[in-house]
């Protein structure tokens, strides 16, 4: 039963990272920046390192993942809980997989901690902590990162015309005049370097003592910006996969977070190509500016949701500023979103109805299940 358990919590990893991974590089792969191969490489470099240190920024998400407080004690410990809850969560992230639709891991873990609290006898859920602790956060998060991305599209729209080239023109020396006595003497002084921001071939015509070129330094912080969010994301997920084997007592902290890290790294890259193609072609299509904006929102929301232990879902924020800046540029696919959407909303009780049935099974073998 324990190796069947850690095969089940390593499954969920696995789903995970199919579906996960690669959602930080959506605007990088959709903006030509990148190609496929290199954004996957790239995304499950960051995972592996968010990963690595989620356990010393996220213990608050441990916590609540391991199913106390939102069940009844009697029903966490019962025998196959755990093992309910793993399955549950990973038939479903894994089907939505390979339809590649875009889901929250996030979702399909509370629906199987709920169907595996409700499948144990005399088990029952703490509605209240339901609400407040785990969907107000995963219902506002997709809402915030909206609004900001709108906010964020229509502060490029009042930028200035884009510049192709950015340079420090060199210190031309000044020449003054000095009286001393009856005469006067030039006096030779430094003027200070200026920076410009100008079409190329302006820049070419002017002494530069530096220039860097506008679009090359975006995509670069486009780049960074994708590594952030799967980094962000790391680190608020794995702690919640790694609760399964934490809370079931079968394995240390060190061995369960490089364990889950593992198998989401691998299944990234064998099966993530399906759910980047929904979220990098047919949402939506940026520009690098927008990308970057999409990103950065995203990677803040993330990141602050796991300094305060809040379970949001990186599919959501991610999907949300996205689907904001699409909005406000008249270039989001709206039938795309809606499957997207509907998706999500079937994420939960999906996986709350595949964990009863794995509880019910499991409660029907009698105690040699324990």
């Amino acid at each position: 039963m324990a190796w069947l358990l850690v095969g089940a919590a390593l499954f969920v990893a696995f789903s995970n990272g199919a579906n996960d991974n690669f959602k930080g590089f959506a605007t990088v792969w959709g903006s030509d920046t990148l190609n496929y191969r290199q954004a996957l490489l790239l995304a499950t470099v960051a995972t592996l390192a968010g990963s690595l240190v989620s356990l010393g920024l996220a213990d608050a998400l441990v916590q609540q993942f391991s199913g106390r407080g939102l069940v009844n004690q009697a029903a966490v410990d019962a025998p196959g809980f755990i093992l309910s809850v793993a399955l549950g969560a990973a038939a479903t992230v894994w089907l939505a997989t390979r339809l590649g639709l875009p889901i929250s891991t996030t979702h399909a873990l509370i629906g199987g901690l709920v169907g595996a609290g409700l499948g144990q006898s005399g088990g029952a859920v703490h509605l209240e902590r339901l609400a407040s602790n785990f969907l107000l956060p995963l219902l506002l998060s997709p809402m915030l990162a909206a609004v900001l991305g709108v906010t964020a599209y229509r502060l490029l729209r009042r930028s200035p015309a884009r510049r192709d080239c950015a340079c420090v023109v060199a210190p031309q020396m000044a020449v003054t005049v000095a009286v001393a006595g009856p005469a006067e003497l030039p006096v030779s002084r430094a003027a200070l370097p200026s920076l410009v921001l100008a079409p190329a071939a302006e820049c070419a015509r002017l002494d530069t003592a530096v220039r860097l070129s506008v679009p090359r330094s975006l995509d670069r912080l486009h780049v960074l910006s994708a590594m952030s969010i799967c980094f962000a994301r790391a680190v608020n997920d794995t702690p919640k996969l790694a609760a399964l084997l934490l809370a079931a007592h079968l394995l240390n902290a060190q061995v369960s977070i490089s364990l889950i890290a593992a198998a989401m790294a691998v299944g990234g890259l064998l099966f993530a190509r399906r759910v980047a193609q929904t979220m990098s072609q047919r949402v939506v299509r940026m520009d690098h500016a927008q990308g970057l904006a999409a990103n950065l929102i995203t990677a803040a929301l993330v990141l602050l949701a796991s300094k305060f232990g809040l379970p949001v879902s990186t599919t959501h924020v991610a999907v949300g500023s996205i689907a904001g800046v699409g909005a406000s540029a008249n270039t989001l696919d709206w039938h795309a979103l809606r499957n997207v959407v509907l998706s999500w909303l079937a994420t939960l009780p999906l996986a709350a109805t595949a964990a009863w049935l794995v509880a019910q099974i499991a409660q029907s073998t009698g105690p040699r299940s324990v």
